[in-house]
């Protein structure tokens, strides 16, 4: 198979994912993908790494779920310069696997990413791009933006750059992720209010992304509605750690307005959380939830 006709099978595979029935994905699935009449499936059940019979050089890389407590069994993570490394699969650069990815590299042909969420689901990171490749660390650079395709090297001396590019890979890989998470532990209903429209919630951060303890993490995570979220991030709904109780700020509840103020807000002021994960390694994290409460407080 040429390049011109490996990208466009790329394309048609990115096209039919845009298309999948949820955020995360499964082999099941994704093993039913056909292109001109033939499946091609687009995760290899046992190699990290895909290339399919006939080409030459990598469609898909996959990194496994790691569960919370665990190490995970590649140390993929980010790079000073702010952009995303993968490791080669074992210590070999030559190894076959290697080389398809080196391929995909020089070809400069796009390439999927299967992040593992959970014990056998993946969110899919695409399109993503090969942009290095370091033998002595075993290791390749990835791009998963465009601007990050074109990264200079010179300009990475620049702080500001290096930041820009680290807020790329956070947005298009770690919040994704975080979210899909999120969405799994609270089963796509809001803490608050047990809304289960997944379209209508957001993945609610207790200590604010870039803050210490701020990662995206499930236990740094709330299920929210839009409305309970937005009222979260103003300091207007707290959430008190010992009793997972949720609080309105007092000037809230003195004012008078329609209904959704009534039953969205006011309303809410003294019960307790109405959704929570069933594992208690997603449960949210009491030191996080103080001084969140602390801060509420504050208002």
């Amino acid at each position: 198979m040429s390049d011109a006709e490996s990208l466009m099978l790329r394309r048609a595979a990115m096209a039919w994912l845009d298309r999948r029935p949820q955020d995360r994905v499964d082999f099941r699935w994704l093993a039913s993908f056909e292109y001109d009449g033939q499946r091609i499936p687009l995760m290899d059940r046992q190699r990290g790494i895909r290339k399919p019979a006939g080409m030459s050089a990598a469609l898909a890389i996959r990194t496994t779920f790691t569960p919370p407590g665990q190490m995970p069994p590649y140390a993929d993570a980010v790079g000073v310069d702010g952009l995303q490394r993968y490791k080669y699969r074992g210590s070999d650069p030559d190894h076959p696997e290697n080389v398809a990815l080196r391929q995909a590299f020089s070809a400069k042909l796009p390439i999927i990413w299967f992040v593992g969420v959970a014990s056998g689901w993946y969110e899919p990171i695409y399109p993503v791009w090969i942009v290095g490749d370091a033998p002595r660390e075993l290791e390749f650079t990835l791009a998963l933006d465009h601007a990050q395709r074109h990264f200079d090297e010179t300009e990475a001396r620049d702080p500001d750059y290096r930041m820009y590019m680290a807020r790329l890979t956070k947005v298009r890989l770690h919040q994704r992720v975080f979210r899909t998470q999120v969405m799994l532990a609270y089963e796509s209903r809001c803490a608050v209010c047990n809304l289960g429209h997944a379209q209508l919630l957001d993945a609610a951060h207790i200590i604010a992304d870039g803050q210490p303890n701020g990662e995206p993490v499930v236990p740094n995570g709330l299920a929210m509605c839009k409305i309970h979220h937005a009222a979260f991030d103003s300091k207007i709904l707290g959430i008190r750690p010992d009793d997972l109780s949720l609080h309105i700020r007092q000037d809230i509840l003195d004012e008078v307005d329609g209904p959704m103020l009534r039953h969205g807000l006011q309303d809410m002021h003294g019960r307790r959380l109405m959704k929570l994960p069933r594992s208690r390694r997603a449960l949210p994290d009491s030191a996080r939830l103080h001084a969140r409460y602390e801060d509420f407080l504050s208002a």
